[in-house]
């Protein structure tokens, strides 16, 4: 079974660097999704300091990184990456379950077809998903 995220070889590293400066009490990085931006949904990444029962848990390229349960069905296929640029720095997430983001890249949209047969007939739906939804 493939891997809720996979980390490109820039975000495991990042995420090493960042956790050698942390009090050891964090055991890793908790990525979420919240209610919230322009598109509806955005990703949240934060310091895990203990493993929630319902977390699931990914370990990749020598790091730790937890995806709360109500994340993973916005996540599944997503990979994580890190970009450096001249004037920033931030973690990517490159999903291919978007069907929209906001212009600054900080939210995004989930729409998913439900295919179904009414009266002979194949029925394709397009449902836009919130994360209020769940």
């Amino acid at each position: 079974m493939d891997p809720i995220i996979k980390l490109s070889d820039n975000a495991a590293n990042r995420i090493k660097e960042i956790m050698s400066d942390v009090e050891s009490k964090s055991i890793g990085v908790r990525v979420a999704v919240k209610s919230g931006g322009c598109a509806g949904m955005s990703y949240v990444m934060e310091y895990a300091k203990e493993v929630n029962p319902t977390d699931e848990i990914i370990e990749d390229k020598g790091v730790k990184v937890f995806v709360d349960a109500a994340a993973v069905m916005y996540l599944l296929g997503t990979e994580m990456d890190y970009k450096k640029e001249e004037f920033s720095s931030s973690f990517v997430f490159n999903n291919p379950n978007e069907s929209e983001r906001c212009g600054c890249g900080e939210s995004f949209k989930i729409s998913y077809y439900l295919y179904t047969y009414q009266h002979g007939k194949l029925c394709i739906s397009s449902v836009q998903v919130s994360y209020e939804q769940i």
